[in-house]
């Protein structure tokens, strides 16, 4: 269900950086883990970074060192800060929320593996655009 409004998402060069923020429209997630993911024309739907109630974070390998993923729950909120874009960084950006059995799946299993249908919240996307 879209329940999750994502922002941030722009366009940027190879090098640059942003910040990506999530918010429920209805619901609180603070039990669930939240994560992003992202897609690009042409490419599987894959999972970028996790972040389980307790804070436990984990990334895609394509992403660590580069991404940060945080949440705040007080604020019910969360974000993704993005470093040192690449040019393969372009995609449309999704947050969502699953529950916590599915957390690990969702960055092992890309295209049409990704658990999708056992997420529980997501948004409509932030389009990010990094040019070379």
């Amino acid at each position: 269900q879209v329940h999750l409004v994502e922002s941030g998402g722009d366009s940027v060069q190879a090098g640059g950086s942003l910040r990506l923020s999530c918010v429920p429209t209805k619901n609180t997630y603070n039990t669930y883990c939240m994560l992003w993911f992202r897609q690009a024309p042409g490419k599987e739907r894959e999972g970028v970074a996790t972040i389980d109630f307790d804070g436990t974070a984990t990334y895609a390998d394509s992403v660590k060192g580069r991404f940060l993923i945080s949440r705040d729950n007080s604020k019910h909120n969360m974000s993704l800060e993005m470093k040192n874009l690449k040019p393969e960084d372009t995609a449309t950006y999704y947050c969502a929320a699953i529950g916590t059995r599915w957390c690990s799946a969702t960055l092992t299993e890309k295209g049409p593996r990704f658990p999708y249908n056992n997420l529980d919240a997501w948004g409509q996307g932030t389009l990010v655009t990094v040019a070379s």
